[in-house]
């Protein structure tokens, strides 16, 4: 995990703060350190199996960054969040949430379907782990939000922000990846059919990830003042 940490925290150096990247990065390096925290601290009954859970799973972020910084061809979950990543008229919030979204809806079942096949054990089996980090992204969510916030403007009914915070759950998410997982790990021997769930899955977290990443802050350009009528 250390080798993990070691690559996210040289993003965190590398990346302009303001870079949509950098603000999931930022979220991301937070979660896993207080995972390896709570790894070393004993708040995982299997630890070598815990670790190895969620090394796989930032592996797939990280290959999914060095991709995009060579001129690879991401996973669709990614894509809105590679593309996007500078635009103006996009919230912190947003990019936080996109990320988490393609990061739990897509690259957390491969991770637990990829574990499962290297320690030879089924989804059942890694279950408890699972759970303990998802219980460890909830507790952080929160605090992801509020220190995200755009402002008192979000307590507004209306503001479109608050709308999207309604409209993504990461429990909802968390909940997916496993039915995602125990269902990849169901058709693992029919590779075919698996590879299409995926791709299908790929796709439509990637979906969700481009309406998160709806731009909502562009100022719209003033138009010309019109011309006065000759009969006013």
């Amino acid at each position: 995990m250390d080798a993990v940490l070691a690559r996210m925290r040289a993003l965190d150096q590398r990346l302009p703060a303001h870079d949509g990247v950098a603000v999931f990065n930022r979220v991301y390096l937070t979660v896993t350190e207080t995972l390896h925290r709570r790894i070393d601290g004993g708040g995982f009954p299997e630890p070598r199996r815990a670790e190895g859970l969620t090394v796989r799973f930032a592996e797939y972020y990280l290959a999914a960054v060095e991709a995009a910084a060579e001129g690879y061809r991401t996973p669709a979950c990614w894509r809105p969040l590679f593309q996007y990543r500078r635009h103006p008229g996009i919230r912190p919030l947003q990019y936080a949430l996109a990320g988490i979204n393609a990061h739990i809806g897509h690259d957390l079942a491969l991770a637990v379907v990829s574990a499962c096949r290297s320690l030879d054990c089924s989804p059942a089996a890694l279950e408890g782990d699972f759970d303990r980090v998802g219980d460890t992204l909830v507790a952080l969510e929160e605090r992801i939000r509020e220190e995200l916030m755009p402002g008192p403007d979000l307590l507004e009914v209306a503001d479109p922000v608050t709308h999207l915070l309604g409209s993504w759950s990461l429990q909802r998410a968390r909940d997916g990846a496993w039915a995602s997982a125990r269902l990849l790990w169901t058709l693992r021997r029919t590779p075919d059919l698996a590879e299409d769930v995926t791709r299908s899955l790929d796709a439509g977290v990637g979906l969700v990830g481009r309406c998160l990443l709806t731009p909502l802050g562009v100022p719209r350009p003033r138009l010309p003042d019109r011309p006065a009528l000759a009969w006013q």
